[in-house]
């Protein structure tokens, strides 16, 4: 009679795309927690249970693991931009969900709000903090083509201007989210947003 037992199968290890986004998730999860603006690789190896080693060879610095978290935020927000732009002619409704989505990709993702509003970045490389202007531009871009839209449709007076106005609904938005952010994600951005949407957007009663 056989007294051994079969040992039990290793575990499978991740495949390398799904280890880095293991990775990339836990650094966002980290990044929403108190002190997270000092997230250092030994910490984040130590979550995930791993050598600093074992991350670089999947990200050749800290510098490129935030390069991949703007990278998920580009691909979603823009993503998502395109299929409102797509889906609504009418610039108003437009403006109304773009807002409201940038918004709500902030209450949904905390600790990406703090790589938008620059907050995780400011000891990091100084690169990332030009990569999210340029994404911060993109987002305005967006809002005053949705803008000139509008004016076009007679939703709005041929006299507005569509900068102007693209660059104050930011300033709402990025008040929010740095709103969110400093008060420990306990405020949602979201907050009041339908009730202040016609003063903001001019939109009708």
């Amino acid at each position: 009679m056989n007294d051994q037992t079969t040992p039990a199968p290793r575990p499978a290890r991740p495949k390398p795309g799904e280890r880095r986004l293991q990775i990339l998730q836990t650094l966002a999860t980290m990044l929403q927690e108190p002190g997270g603006d000092r997230v250092t690789t030994a910490a984040l190896a130590s979550r995930l249970q791993v050598s600093e080693a074992a991350l670089y060879r999947h990200f050749a610095s800290k510098a490129q693991m935030f390069e991949g978290l703007i990278e998920f935020i580009e691909s979603t927000v823009f993503g998502l931009i395109n299929q409102i732009t797509s889906q609504h002619e009418d610039g108003l409704r437009q403006l109304h969900d773009i807002v409201a989505m940038l918004l709500s990709f902030a209450d949904r993702n905390p600790g990406m709000t703090r790589v938008l509003i620059g907050d995780a970045l400011v000891t990091e490389d100084d690169r990332l903090q030009d990569r999210i202007n340029q994404l911060i531009d993109r987002i305005e871009a967006s809002l005053k083509q949705a803008f000139r839209v509008t004016i076009a449709q007679g939703r709005l007076s041929q006299d507005t201007d569509a900068a102007m106005r693209a660059g104050l609904v930011l300033a709402y938005v990025m008040g929010r989210w740095l709103r969110f952010a400093k008060s420990g994600f306990k405020r949602s951005p979201s907050e009041s947003f339908e009730q202040q949407a016609p003063l903001l957007l001019q939109t009708p009663a």
